[in-house]
């Protein structure tokens, strides 16, 4: 019963999508599943071939507004990527060609979320004021997960996540394991209502405009933790309840290994385990086949050693779903 969920469709929410560019001006990219609709409110998205920088754009900040999630740019306004969110799909923009979203011959990775409640995803924009305050949201549930982002100058990304608590800050554009001061979160746990964020300009800038996700977990959908590594090739295996379509892992005991995100979608092509094919969101490198990772219809098992993903130490996570491994109706998945 401790499996059941409340959303038995995860692409009604999230979705993955691959392409390869074509260098025409004027695409409109389709989801896989033609069945299931999901006009989507963030996408986060990478040129997989080469180095270009991640892209974030979404409804709340329009978009042809983008950020980095690999470097603390300001906001910039773009309008040769993404013109439209469509209403199961995105359009790249028919003003120009822009190689982060549309090379010929190159592949694409595009991550987009639905914001909605019922699935546990917020997207609040805000001006900040220089003073320790709280911030209204609308999950009517605790987040487990806030990533902020200063949109009018340069600042890190500030992570608040719920295995490393209110005192600290990961930053998701570089490989540190954060830093911790009271300027961040004001030392406070978010609610089912407000989350709270202190002095600290990358969150809270006098005047400056601040974006900020929030996401609280779903049964059967999300789930945001941590796990403690081996460093053994049969290595740790975390229970999510559902099969995991999307997993980002950090260790925060050591500076220096990066952020890993890994997907059903890209390689090995066509599915299967274990997902080779991890891309680093602090850095614009390309794709790169380490890091194995199966991706199983009840969470996901590390398969390689090392400090990305599988030394001695601590690292956190985040999992979306495609599938609930346990539907509504008590009918389990099939394995991956």
């Amino acid at each position: 019963m401790a499996a059941y969920t409340t959303i038995d469709n995860p692409e009604l929410y999230f979705q993955t999508k691959i392409y390869t560019g074509d260098g025409n001006t004027g695409r409109s990219i389709t989801f896989d599943n033609t069945d299931t609709s999901m006009q989507p409110d963030l996408a986060w998205f990478k040129n997989r071939d080469d180095t270009d920088h991640f892209g974030l754009v979404d409804s709340v900040r329009g978009v042809t507004k983008r950020l980095s999630s690999n470097d603390t740019f300001a906001e910039q306004t773009d309008a040769n990527n993404i013109s439209a969110f469509n209403s199961n799909g995105f359009s790249i923009s028919a003003s120009g060609i822009d190689n982060m979203t549309n090379t010929s011959g190159e592949k694409y990775v595009f991550w987009c979320w639905k914001e909605s409640a019922t699935a546990g995803f917020d997207i609040v924009g805000y001006t900040g004021n220089a003073t320790a305050r709280t911030i209204s949201h609308s999950l009517s549930a605790v987040p487990k997960v806030v990533l902020g982002k200063r949109r009018s100058d340069a600042s890190n990304w500030c992570m608040y996540h719920a295995s490393v608590g209110n005192t600290k800050a990961l930053y998701l554009n570089n490989t540190t394991t954060g830093a911790t001061s009271t300027t961040f979160w004001n030392d406070t746990n978010p609610t089912s209502s407000v989350f709270t964020v202190g002095t600290d300009a990358a969150l809270n800038g006098n005047t400056d405009t601040q974006i900020a996700y929030l996401f609280s977990e779903k049964q059967g959908y999300s789930k945001f933790g941590s796990y403690e590594g081996n460093n053994n090739a049969n290595g740790t295996f975390v229970y999510t309840g559902f099969s995991v379509a999307f997993v980002m892992v950090k260790n925060i005991d050591t500076s220096g290994p990066k952020w890993v995100i890994q997907d059903t979608k890209r390689s090995p092509s066509g599915g299967g385990n274990p997902a080779e094919a991890r891309l680093k969101p602090n850095e614009a490198t390309a794709e790169e086949a380490d890091s194995d990772i199966d991706l199983l219809s009840n969470g996901f098992k590390i398969r390689s050693t090392g400090s990305f993903t599988n030394d001695v130490e601590t690292y956190v996570y985040m999992a979306f779903a495609e599938a609930p491994f346990v539907n509504s109706n008590g009918v389990p998945c099939n394995a991956r």
